[in-house]
């Protein structure tokens, strides 16, 4: 007789959940519906079959091109190249170039700071003036400097003498003398600094509407976690497994 094998029954909380089977994943070939967190290679196709009549359908030219000799695969060959012509005839257009000897350095003017000695030239016999042009210090004229008229020389203020006026003027009437309210005083703060000015505003009147404002025992301040610190809290969690050692404690009566 056999061994008797003894099966153990299955518990019921392995037995939750799907099988690997049940999931259904993205496929990762090809580009339709493919895993967009997998990366894919190109994906290629195939083109239709060529026609087989060569003579028809094949319009190369051909071997028929002219490549010049001097062309190569890196462009055009620069070796020189020379040619025999026939000597220039001599006219009057034709520059002649001319020698060593037709130049003058020592004539050239100094340039690009080079050095050049001094040169020196012999003048004529100044002549023997019989009248002396140069007048005498007492033939010049200089401007008067009194007055206002010298219009580049610094002049102090000058006065006039008026003439006297008739009888009965203000220096024998002095009633005729103008007051001080006679003048046209101006305002200092045109030239001076403007010191600050006030004015009396009307009285503000105190709002009166019907507006409902809300008391202190509205707010709730404790109720605000943006900026201020608030206090752990806690949640009742999930059921523990049954398959947990319940916790047993002798009660003494």
């Amino acid at each position: 007789m056999g061994e008797v094998v003894r099966r153990r029954p299955i518990i019921a909380g392995r037995e939750r959940g799907p099988g690997p089977g049940r999931y259904a994943l993205p496929p990762t070939i090809g580009y339709i519906n493919h895993d967009y967190t997998k990366p894919s290679s190109p994906a290629y196709s195939f083109h239709s079959r060529m026609s087989s009549n060569m003579v028809s359908v094949d319009s190369s030219p051909g071997p028929q091109y002219h490549v010049d000799a001097k062309m190569t695969r890196f462009g055009r060959d620069g070796t020189p190249s020379y040619s025999m012509l026939g000597r220039k005839k001599k006219t009057a257009d034709t520059f002649q170039t001319p020698g060593p000897g037709a130049y003058s350095p020592e004539k050239a003017p100094p340039l690009n700071l080079h050095h050049k000695p001094p040169s020196y030239t012999m003048a004529f016999r100044t002549r023997y003036r019989s009248v002396d042009p140069v007048p005498a210090p007492n033939r010049y004229t200089l401007p008067n400097l009194f007055g206002s008229h010298i219009p580049h020389k610094a002049a102090s203020a000058s006065f006039t003498m008026s003439a006297r006026r008739k009888a009965g003027g203000p220096s024998e009437d002095l009633s005729m003398t103008p007051g001080p309210g006679r003048y046209n005083s101006t305002e200092p703060s045109v030239y001076l600094n403007r010191q600050p000015s006030f004015s009396l505003q009307s009285r503000c009147n105190i709002p009166t509407d019907a507006t409902r404002k809300p008391g202190p025992g509205t707010h709730s301040p404790e109720k605000v976690t943006a900026h201020l610190p608030r206090a752990p809290s806690f949640s009742m969690g999930v059921r523990h497994s049954e398959f947990v050692t319940p916790l047993i404690v002798d009660v003494l009566d």
